[in-house]
């Protein structure tokens, strides 16, 4: 791409994107007081990255990890305090962790999820991320079958990233107001992506998920949120994504069940065991951002409005948390917890997949990390599920309760 075409596209995506007008979400943020400590070294960092985390003082045993990728223009901190992720993970005791791009790396803080050189297996900002985590399920003794990643627009699109590159890393994604994995390989594609968002077979976009890694299941499960009224990034991403998937986890396109959640439809695809392993929320007439939910003063109630941080009376950081298995609150010392009445109503999350240790276990770390960070380090690889479920072991109730629960027939 030529410097004039380069000019214009910047141009053009400030004006999409709007990154000039964050306010006390942006880059301001660094004013305002946060829970996030940044950690200096975490590996050989080759993506240039920042590394901040939150470690609430009482965490589950065998506590989850959530990564938060903010979008562009955003800081960690302004978008922990948007979305209020560490007010979630304090309440359900997970440990979070919320890399931070730099202007030197990309001039409006945008991860670059569509360079091939930061979103391939074990290079840039996704190995980067990778370091990152491999930090904190050390020092912190986090399970790694609950190991998670979301995020905002360009932040949502590289965690479609980090979950192709690494599936084997993740049990689960997030993306809101984000785009599918390997559209683009340079700004040109990744504007086309954004503004119109063409249309590819599902094996196609499938494929280009399978080619990302050795990995050959099982795959993360996930869950994508859009706002119908969205000008910044065509919300027919949202379709992609959800089609990108469904052929990764071999799934019809056509939804399970679809019911509305806080006045918003929600389309549901389970596996053969009963287990959601995709939904996709579409949130009806709301712009560019992540949806809040606040109004009300709920239980549900999370973060703090602003740009690109919208209420609209349903919280995604909650959801989504609950679509993780986070949502059973911790007990603190002395505290007589009482009884939480939406999550006593949710069927309980499916236990995660049983792990089988073996030498090659090992292949989850990068090479970077091998050599240079966490030598004795050993992360383990989802087992694989056999390839006919045995129908006997299936609990037929749950599996009814839960299709009740998401066709909205059952509280």
């Amino acid at each position: 791409m030529s410097l004039a075409q380069n000019v214009e596209f910047m141009r053009q995506f400030s004006k999409l994107s709007g990154f000039n007008g964050l306010g006390a979400y942006g880059r301001s943020a660094s004013a305002v007081p946060s829970p996030l400590v940044e950690i200096g070294q975490f590996g050989t960092n080759p993506g240039a990255l920042r590394m901040f985390s939150f470690v609430p003082e009482h965490l589950q045993r065998a506590p989850a990890l959530v990564v938060v990728l903010h979008g562009c223009g955003q800081t960690a901190a302004g978008y922990d305090l948007g979305a209020g992720w560490s007010t979630l993970a304090k309440r359900y005791g997970f440990a979070l962790l919320m890399p931070e791009q730099q202007a030197s790396n990309n001039g409006n803080t945008c991860f670059n999820w569509f360079d091939p050189g930061d979103t391939t297996r074990g290079r840039g900002e996704a190995a980067s991320i990778r370091q990152m985590i491999a930090r904190m399920v050390v020092e912190h003794k986090i399970d790694s079958r609950r190991i998670y990643v979301t995020g905002l627009s360009a932040g949502g699109a590289m965690a479609s990233a980090m979950l192709a590159t690494y599936p084997d890393v993740f049990a689960g994604g997030a993306v809101i107001a984000g785009l599918p994995y390997g559209i683009a390989s340079n700004v040109r594609e990744a504007l086309n992506g954004m503004m119109q968002s063409a249309s590819r077979p599902a094996r196609e976009l499938g494929d280009l998920v399978r080619k990302a890694s050795k990995h050959k299941g099982p795959w993360p499960k996930l869950s994508v949120w859009h706002g119908s009224a969205d000008r910044t990034v065509n919300p027919a991403n949202a379709n992609e994504i959800v089609k990108q998937w469904l052929d990764v986890h071999g799934l019809p396109s056509a939804p399970m069940s679809t019911a509305d959640v806080d006045g918003y439809p929600r389309d549901v695809w389970w596996n053969e065991e009963g287990e959601t392993v995709v939904e996709s929320y579409t949130i009806t007439d709301m712009a560019h951002g992540t949806p809040l939910g606040l109004a009300g003063g709920s239980d549900e109630s999370y973060g703090a409005a602003g740009a690109f941080m919208i209420e609209a009376g349903i919280s995604s950081s909650y959801h989504i948390a609950n679509f993780f298995g986070l949502t059973e609150r911790v007990s603190q010392p002395n505290e007589v917890v009482k009884p939480d009445t939406k999550s006593v109503a949710r069927p309980a999350p499916k236990p995660a997949a049983p792990v089988v240790p073996s030498a090659a276990t090992a292949s989850l770390q990068s090479p970077e990390l091998a050599a240079t960070l966490w030598p004795r380090t050993t992360l383990i690889r989802h087992a694989k599920p056999p390839r006919t479920p045995k129908r006997n072991n299936i609990d037929v109730g749950a599996v009814i309760t839960r299709a009740l629960t998401a066709a909205g027939l059952m509280k």
